[in-house]
């Protein structure tokens, strides 16, 4: 038997080197259209590489996925974070989390995870082939044939895993063989806000907020960072991705509410404010601390809500406490466009599920064919998920069912 896998990337891979795992004597190629093999895997967590995520409960997990969400659910089952992790571990690559349960090498070196998929396939006999770009996909009797610009390959079995396109154009070979294609649009991305006083905090983070946009009622909570363009930081990037179709109808330009006490109720905040203020009425208000926010966020808090730094609490009146209590639990402002986030562009979109058989990721169209990783419309939130999802749909279609 003759596969070939479509994509040198972490699906491309870890299918490839599933295949031989299960059909010892399949000949299996790796069909790269550049020369550069796992590009995504060695740049991810900044160069760590967010193999998984912590989350113990599989259904808890499978809602870190905006698209794709019913069908991880049942995939999990199969293949699962724990599986990924004992897999790596039984291969000398150890896996630990952080406290925000995502997983990295111990290494905390991209490298140990890329390196370990490049020897075992070598070790098991899986040929990589470099520039490679397949032009066309023909399907034939019991065959399956791939067109090159100056060439042409018989396979019995093809797996592609081209991970993610940023435009439809680059699904077009695909839709042209009878599958619908989701549109792809950008997923994982930070909001850019056109604040030059925000921007002045640029590297602060708080530990803790409540993040919302208003016109779509949709919200998040976690950590923020602000940045010189922006925002960034688990709960805007995690909120891109939720909202990742919605944004791009807006044209990326929309309204946020920042809670930056992660209180959303206003009065509570008040309180909270009338309660610390009073028990310190003669302290200098930029000297008080309060919910652990860095110097330079609380002064830059007090001057947004118009409170002069000069003033001691009890000089602060109701109306004084009202205004900081709002710019504390419902600071608003403008997003104009985005930034990906660093080079981890990831996109929704993609091979729509309904032209999979969710059993197998074998084409409903195309007998021989199958399916993992980005390519589909499947995709999660920040923190290992997304990894997650090309181990597992990689491992259920190299099954070859």
């Amino acid at each position: 038997m003759k596969v070939a896998v479509i994509g040198a990337g972490a699906a491309g891979y870890f299918a490839a080197i599933q295949v031989k795992h299960n059909f010892p004597n399949a000949e299996v190629d790796i069909l790269e259209k550049t020369n550069k093999v796992l590009s995504k895997v060695l740049i991810s967590g900044g160069g760590r590489c967010n193999v998984t995520n912590a989350e113990s409960s599989q259904s808890t997990f499978a809602k870190a996925y905006p698209r794709g969400k019913n069908l991880m659910k049942k995939l999990l089952k199969r293949w699962n974070n724990q599986d990924t992790i004992q897999w790596f571990e039984n291969r000398g690559v150890d896996i630990y989390a952080q406290e925000d349960q995502r997983m990295f090498p111990t290494s905390d070196n991209s490298e140990s995870i890329a390196n370990c998929l490049i020897q075992e396939a070598k070790s098991l006999g899986v040929r990589l082939l470099c520039k490679m770009r397949v032009d066309r996909l023909e399907p034939a009797t019991d065959k399956i044939v791939l067109h090159f610009s100056d060439d042409r390959k018989v396979y019995d079995k093809v797996i592609v895993c081209t991970g993610g396109s940023p435009k439809k154009s680059g699904l077009l070979w695909l839709e042209d063989l009878g599958h619908e294609i989701v549109d792809p649009v950008p997923s994982l991305f930070t909001f850019n806000i056109p604040d030059t006083h925000l921007h002045k905090l640029m590297g602060l983070s708080v530990a803790k907020v409540v993040c919302r946009i208003p016109s779509l009622k949709l919200s998040n909570e976690g950590p923020a960072l602000i940045t010189h363009w922006g925002l960034s930081g688990p709960a805007i990037l995690k909120l891109s991705a939720i909202a990742a179709r919605d944004l791009a109808i807006t044209n990326y330009r929309f309204d946020i509410l920042m809670s930056w006490s992660h209180e959303v109720r206003q009065e509570v905040v008040f309180g909270q404010l009338q309660d610390i203020f009073g028990r310190q009425p003669k302290k200098k208000i930029t000297n008080i601390s309060f919910h652990e926010f860095p110097q330079r966020m609380w002064e830059y808090l007090l001057d947004r809500a118009q409170i002069p730094e000069h003033k001691i609490c009890a000089e602060l009146s109701k109306k004084d406490l009202n205004r900081l209590a709002h710019t504390l639990s419902n600071d608003a402002y403008e997003v104009h466009g985005k930034t990906t986030f660093k080079e981890e562009f990831v996109t929704c979109g993609g091979i729509s599920l309904d032209g999979i058989d969710h059993q197998t990721m074998q084409s409903k169209a195309i007998q021989g064919l199958y399916f993992a990783g980005e390519v589909l419309d499947i995709d999660g939130i920040t923190g290992g998920f997304n990894f997650q999802a090309a181990w597992t749909t990689a491992y259920i279609a190299a099954q070859l069912q």
